[in-house]
């Protein structure tokens, strides 16, 4: 009510102001003039949709769109940076924001970054380019044990719960995966009517508080699981072990934020804090987590079922290779995400230094996989800081089937890294339990500026993979991608990392992986 009381009073004080330049001095028009004008810019604000922090901050919201055209300095510092003022790509931004509205367009002048500076990476091209595929291909998930598989695209939504982004958000977010025949990962908050409603296929994850499927004591329900993987917008389940921006503690979602609808979802109280453990009850050994991920999908009616972590140390997730060429059934997909990922908070410490990052966290999982005879019945997802097509490709040749987006889709629905989302006062609507907040955002707009980016941005890797002659992500190999080692020096992925053959790990063993293979235990998780 203070947005619209404030655009009110502004325009009883034209009209104040006007009644007095005609009843007592000409001069009070100077006074009446602008605060109209302010007015009726207020009033616009409020009912437009294209931008939610206008809508929820008419007239002063200008300022920051005033602030995004000055350049360079403080478009520099404002807008290319996160607010606690580490650097965050320019080029990236723009290019989600451009391709959210539809408006994506070629740059002059080439590229602005240091080719020669150590670490660039750059995808290399054909002499001999591929026609684009017309149709983008779709990634097939369901292993042997799977009798309900589906076929996931390149790109998808990554894992935010409601309770920690709004219903609407929820609502564009899903609106945007039906309009665009894309995934959208429920994250491990619980599935919402916001989830369902506008059918979008479904990821639900399950996390460590088993919302959504929980006994009053905070145990696994099968019942309650079973019951909602049953409904035909679920496509897969995934049963989240870690995340990118805090592997190894659980999440916490303030108690301002649990309001009767989130507890509802949730299977918690009101208006109290909700915290996940940081570990799983339902299994505490490679060989445990194998068999309930098998039991998750009998449970679900053979629908497609696996796990997402942040990687950490290798021999664990060899163990757990191991339980599964052992138990003789495996997950029929694994998430990786990166430690350079995830929108959630987070201790400073645990995003900065903790976790591995995405590109080794892949190439582990891969080539474990790959070592161990598994690779071709369990599917790779990547997650953490995809958002363009290059970034796609990229994970692409490093060891992933498909990928996962998380903050590119945030800023299709609006976010701008404003960092308020614990304090229920997101400025954009995007994450708040605030109604009056959270209907500023138009879902209508949103839906289909999240469909316009993922369409684009797999388009986009498409037109990347033909200009590198290859017309399939099958075709993509590791010597396509390199790595600028000095100013002097680039090493292709093929020289940089070992790459393991088919079953390498169970006939002979490279000597970089003899050691963690063989102290490997599908009955604990050795350290």
């Amino acid at each position: 009510m203070i947005r619209i009381g404030s655009v009110v009073l502004t325009l009883a004080a034209a009209l104040a102001a006007a009644a007095a330049a005609w009843w007592i001095s000409p001069w009070w028009w100077f006074a009446a003039v602008p605060l109209a004008l302010l007015g009726l810019l207020g009033v616009r604000d409020l009912v437009q949709r294209r931008h939610a922090v206008l809508r929820n901050y008419p007239v002063i919201g200008h300022a920051r769109f005033l602030l995004e055209r000055i350049r360079p300095e403080i478009q520099q510092y404002f807008v290319e940076r996160n607010f606690d003022g580490r650097p965050f790509d320019r080029d990236v931004r723009s290019i989600v924001y451009e391709r959210a509205k539809g408006t994506d367009a070629e740059q002059p002048y080439g590229t602005e970054r240091d080719v020669n500076e150590p670490g660039y990476e750059f995808l290399i091209p054909s002499m001999a380019p591929r026609p684009v595929p017309r149709t983008p291909p779709r990634v097939r998930i369901g292993g042997p044990d799977c009798s309900r598989p589906y076929d996931m695209a390149l790109l998808n939504v990554s894992a935010m719960s409601f309770g920690s982004l709004s219903s609407n958000a929820i609502l564009a977010l899903n609106g945007g995966a039906a309009a665009g025949g894309f995934a959208h990962d429920t994250g491990e908050g619980g599935l919402s009517e916001y989830h369902l409603r506008p059918g979008g296929d479904l990821v639900w994850e399950i996390g460590t508080g088993y919302f959504g499927c929980r006994t009053r004591d905070g145990d696994f329900d099968p019942a309650e699981f079973a019951d909602k993987a049953a409904h035909d917008h679920v496509k897969c389940v995934s049963l989240k072990l870690s995340q990118g921006a805090k592997p190894g503690i659980g999440g916490v979602l303030p108690g301002a934020k649990v309001n009767a609808e989130i507890a509802r979802v949730r299977d918690v109280p009101e208006g109290r804090t909700v915290v996940s453990p940081p570990y799983h009850r339902v299994f505490s050994t490679p060989r445990e987590l194998v068999r309930f991920i098998a039991r998750m999908r009998e449970l679900s009616g053979g629908k497609p079922t696996g796990f997402k972590l942040c990687p950490g140390s290798r021999r664990q997730f060899l163990a757990v290779c191991k339980a599964m060429l052992e138990e003789g059934t495996a997950p029929d997909f694994v998430i990786v995400d990166g430690a350079e990922g995830g929108t959630g908070a987070a201790p400073l410490e645990f995003a900065d230094h903790v976790g591995t990052p995405l590109t080794e966290g892949l190439l582990t999982v891969h080539n474990a996989l790959v070592g161990a005879g598994l690779r071709d019945r369990v599917r790779i997802g990547a997650s953490g800081k995809v958002a363009t097509g290059a970034d796609l490709v990229k994970r692409l040749v490093q060891g992933a089937d498909y990928a996962n987006a998380a903050r590119a889709m945030m800023f299709a629905v609006g976010c701008i890294q404003a960092q308020r989302c614990h304090t229920n006062t997101c400025p954009t609507g995007v994450t708040t339990q605030d109604p009056r907040r959270a209907r500023a955002l138009d879902v209508g707009d949103k839906t289909e500026r999240v469909r316009r980016l993922q369409e684009a941005t797999v388009a986009s890797a498409l037109q990347i993979m033909a200009s590198m002659g290859v017309t399939d992500p099958s075709q993509l190999r590791p010597r396509m991608l390199h790595r600028r080692i000095d100013p002097s020096t680039e090493r292709s992925y093929e020289e940089l990392y070992t790459w393991l053959a088919p079953g390498q790990l169970l006939a002979e063993p490279p000597e970089s992986w003899a050691a963690d293979w063989h102290a490997a235990d599908p009955d604990r998780f050795t350290v």
